[in-house]
């Protein structure tokens, strides 16, 4: 079986402007963010990893560099599959504003009936999220593989091999520089792991005691 880690990007500034960042360029990875990316990169140093695809957004492409600086005879590879979420007219607008609209109880409640104005829906997402891993999938056979992505794109995925309708995707949880695990073969698929974040424990002790 081929063993797939999906990992969120570390974490950014933009998310405490209150918007919706989106695929809006130019947002990179915090201080914060780099010391998780770092841990990230420590945790994964001995993993056998065979081949690295990134989402071509900042964020997931310094997350991915800070694991490669471990593996640099792994090259990175972009994959527009695992880009995040196109929100279309809503990218960077206020998470306040966006809530006064009728679409956004669409989002919450049925995501799946739910397609951003100018943008892409749900299901159009976890269409090409779970295409493009099955392709490198097969790819790459019986190998470990990463793919450094975002929250919602890998709640889609995960929601796809748990056999969860996508109207309860968001009941997952990913937090930055997470780790989850999935094992794709002939047969059924095996989610064997979600969200793990035991490589930033130490970072928050450190952030306690400061």
């Amino acid at each position: 079986m081929t063993t797939v880690l999906l990992i969120r990007h570390a974490v950014n500034d933009y998310v405490k402007t209150g918007r919706l960042a989106g695929w809006t360029p130019g947002v990179h990875l915090n201080e914060e963010g780099l010391a998780q990316a770092e841990a990230l990169g420590a945790r994964l140093a001995e993993a056998p990893l065979k081949a690295l695809y990134t989402s071509p957004l900042e964020r997931a492409v310094e997350t991915a560099q800070a694991v490669q600086a471990h593996h640099p005879h792994l090259p990175l590879l972009m994959s527009e599959g695992v880009k995040e979420v196109d929100f279309g007219d809503w990218q960077g607008m206020s998470l306040s504003e966006l809530r006064k609209r009728k679409l956004w109880e669409v989002v919450q409640h049925t995501p799946s009936r739910a397609t951003f104005p100018s943008g892409e829906s749900f299901p159009a997402a976890q269409h090409r999220a779970v295409q493009a891993i099955e392709h490198c999938v097969h790819n790459h056979p019986a190998q470990l593989i990463a793919f450094f992505s975002h929250s919602d794109v890998i709640k889609l995925v995960l929601a796809h091999y748990l056999g969860m309708h996508l109207d309860t995707f968001q009941r997952l949880e990913i937090s930055t520089a997470s780790i989850s695990t999935v094992q794709l073969g002939h047969g059924m698929p095996y989610v064997v792991g979600m969200n793990d974040v035991a490589h930033l424990r130490q970072l928050k002790r450190e952030h306690k005691a400061s």
